[in-house]
């Protein structure tokens, strides 16, 4: 091995030890939120993940609770994306190296990677980003080194390593195709121009190729043996095995089943601010000037523009297929994950622009050990200012939010219930704490998106013992077909348990309503049957302090699952007295002044023991001392109900002045005012 060599494996070592010396402190404990619960729950149970299946990642994430039994499933395999983050950083700096030589350019690449805020904090959780970059990296890596390959027996054993590693990687993450079709006609030009194209040596390298796709095996097999509790799918049959792996269930080549229409122009407008915040300018400069400097160097050349090409194909397709509304900051936090791997370009164009530049100014002006060390003290500046602006919000070793909101939820349902989840947060947070902790084994997890599927009743009803499925899915819009059940059905067939929905139920299926009724319960409904009498008093009591959550309001991140999580257990407070609130509403006679009373007594009394609270708080109470008032306000001052009012109706415009119903809001304050000014006025004239 040439000192060059050694050289670089060394820096690339290094660069991989200090990333994991940072990462690894910083991995969070427990269940994260997305889909990172469901992930690890497919790999305790060895099922199959949502489409495409991402047999690869479970595969490893098993073997990683195999080999780290002392910590928690959920603790180890995000320990195992912590250590794959890392290696993904070392293949980005061993890129540089092989292009431009062991230097500070290939640490600036691998370290920029490793502390930019998207790379550290997907690498802090067990989601399948980080394996995702590290495949990025390797492709790299091989189309440098293919390219700098010294005869003819190097490169075909790099293209065959290359056409294998395309393979895994799409057993992975889809959206690693793109760079594979920019990277296959890449390959055969380069093979073609050297005469040393054949087509034994193309169906050899199909062959590779394939064989990549191998762990896709694992999918039919795990879903033909039904052992898992938690499985996605029925792979057994050809049809069922392409629907997983074309994603048919979510909408092929999109990211979520909407019809949302994607503006292409404002999509790559929010990658390009991404970049200018979380790479910054002076990077982006760098990696334009790598690809300026190495269009002049026959050995950088041709790998530089595979990279631009790479990058400019996947920012457009994904930039037209990403159908997800990004003005909201979750749904922004979903998109931007997929922009780690546009990410790991720029990072190596930047980097072999800091080595070019240095490499350029060396050659004119000389003064080598110079331009050397001030690349090292540039490179280490920039690397301690991200390390220091992103360490805070990419720590998540404390984090046990999603954890313990799912340890709350659990806690707070009657023994033997089933609980309908819905939506990500609730669903796989409950089913991590489920199927991997144990915890509450008495209950029964149900997914009400899942129940829609054909498979569903098939492959998982035996794993739900004690829960009757009147038909073989739950068809909301035609369950009068036949093998379809309707909701009401459902839980007309499971009235011997307790039927909790969270959170909320669907809209496509109202025939629930005919025969039951829906309690709030916390962050999740009760779902009783329409004759059982509710007792106001009784239901306040049980509800009121269900959860112990002392998470203060507005604590996170907008676009964070603990963001979600913590805004639910907020609202949770006020859901019976909203409950009650409604209740009067619908109702006449008797009855009536006593709901309003009792959610009065309910908004005030949580109001009041919070100093910072959602704003609907504010004026939901005011709503509720004013519907007091109206209806004989049973003792209390009209006064203080019309003070009250105002106050809460005024703090509410000031915490959200573009509320819709301002000028409807600002004209009962008015009014509320000049009635309370003509209550005074009448005091002060009766004797």
């Amino acid at each position: 091995m040439s000192t060059e060599k050694r050289t670089s494996w060394i820096l690339t070592g290094t660069t991989v030890a200090c990333v994991t010396a940072l990462y690894v402190p910083c991995v969070q404990r427990t269940v994260p939120g997305g889909d990172s619960g469901e992930l690890i729950t497919t790999a305790c149970e060895l099922g199959v993940a949502h489409p495409p299946g991402y047999p690869v990642f479970t595969l490893l994430a098993r073997l990683a609770m195999c080999l780290l039994p002392s910590l928690s499933p959920a603790h180890s395999v995000n320990l195992m994306s912590s250590l794959l983050g890392a290696a993904a950083c070392g293949a980005l700096c061993i890129t540089v190296c092989r292009l431009a030589g062991p230097g500070p350019g290939a640490v600036l690449a691998g370290g920029l990677f490793a502390v930019s805020r998207l790379s550290w904090q997907w690498s802090m959780v067990a989601e399948v980003f980080a394996l995702n970059n590290l495949f990025v990296g390797l492709l790299f890596f091989l189309s440098a080194s293919f390219h700098c390959a010294e005869n003819a027996t190097q490169r075909r054993k790099i293209a065959h390593w290359g056409a294998l590693c395309c393979g895994l990687g799409l057993c992975n993450q889809h959206t690693l195709v793109l760079y594979v079709l920019v990277i296959i006609p890449w390959v055969l030009h380069r093979l073609y121009s050297l005469g040393e194209l054949s087509l034994r040596g193309l169906v050899s390298l199909g062959v590779c190729f394939l064989a990549g796709f191998l762990p896709y095996i694992y999918l039919p097999i795990s879903s033909y043996l039904n052992t898992a509790r938690w499985s996605w799918g029925d792979q057994t049959t050809l049809s069922g095995l392409l629907t997983h792996l074309l994603r048919a269930e979510y909408g092929t080549f999109s990211l979520a089943k909407t019809e949302s229409s994607v503006n292409l122009t404002l999509m790559l407008k929010a990658q390009l601010d991404h970049c200018l915040e979380d790479l910054s300018l002076p990077v982006l400069v760098m990696a334009g000037i790598g690809l300026l400097l190495s269009s002049w160097d026959r050995m950088c050349r041709s790998v530089s523009w595979l990279l631009t090409a790479m990058l400019v194909v996947y920012s457009l397709f994904f930039a037209w297929r990403a159908n997800l509304d990004i003005s909201r900051p979750l749904l922004l936090g979903v998109v931007e994950r997929f922009w780690l791997q546009s990410d790991a370009a720029v990072c190596v164009l930047a980097g072999i622009g800091l080595s070019r530049t240095h490499t350029e100014l060396e050659r004119r002006l000389g003064c080598g050990g110079v331009w050397k060390t001030t690349g090292w003290v540039l490179t280490m500046a920039v690397l301690a200012h991200m390390v220091h602006t992103n360490h805070r919000e990419c720590d998540q070793s404390r984090n046990r939010v999603v954890e313990r909101f799912g340890r709350e939820l659990l806690a707070s349902f009657p023994t033997d219930s089933i609980i309908l989840t819905r939506g990500d947060l609730p669903g796989n947070s409950l089913r991590y704490l489920y199927y991997c902790q144990g915890v509450r084994p008495d209950a029964r997890l149900v997914d009400q998106e899942m129940m829609t599927y054909a498979w569903y009743v098939a492959k998982l009803a035996q794993h739900h013992p004690g829960v009757h499925f009147p038909g073989r899915w739950w068809d909301p819009v035609h369950p009068e077909d036949k093998d379809t059940f309707s909701l009401e059905q459902f839980l007309s067939h499971n009235t011997q348990r307790h039927v909790f929905a969270c959170i909320g139920l669907p809209d496509g299926d109202p025939s629930w309503g005919h025969s039951f009724s829906r309690w709030p319960m916390g962050v999740c409904d009760y779902l009783v049957p329409a004759q059982r009498q509710f007792h106001p008093e009784k239901w306040v009591h049980r509800t009121r302090n269900i959860y112990n959550w002392s998470e203060p309001h507005n604590s996170f991140h907008p676009a964070s699952w603990e963001r979600v999580a913590n805004e639910e257990m907020w609202q949770a407070r006020m859901k019976t007295a909203f409950f009650l609130f409604d209740l009067a509403e619908r109702m006449q006679g008797e009855g009536k002044a006593r709901l309003f009373e009792l959610s009065y007594t309910l908004y005030k009394e949580i109001v009041e023991a919070h100093s910072d609270y959602p704003p609907n708080w504010d004026k939901n109470l005011a709503l509720a001392c004013e519907r007091l008032l109206r209806s004989g306000h049973l003792g209390y001052s009209p006064d203080s109900l019309l003070t009250c009012s105002t106050q809460h109706f005024s703090l509410y415009l000031e915490k959200e002045p573009t509320d819709p119903q301002t000028p409807a809001i600002r004209s009962a304050i008015t009014n509320l005012l000049k009635e309370r000014d003509e209550l005074r006025q009448s005091r002060r004239q009766t004797p």
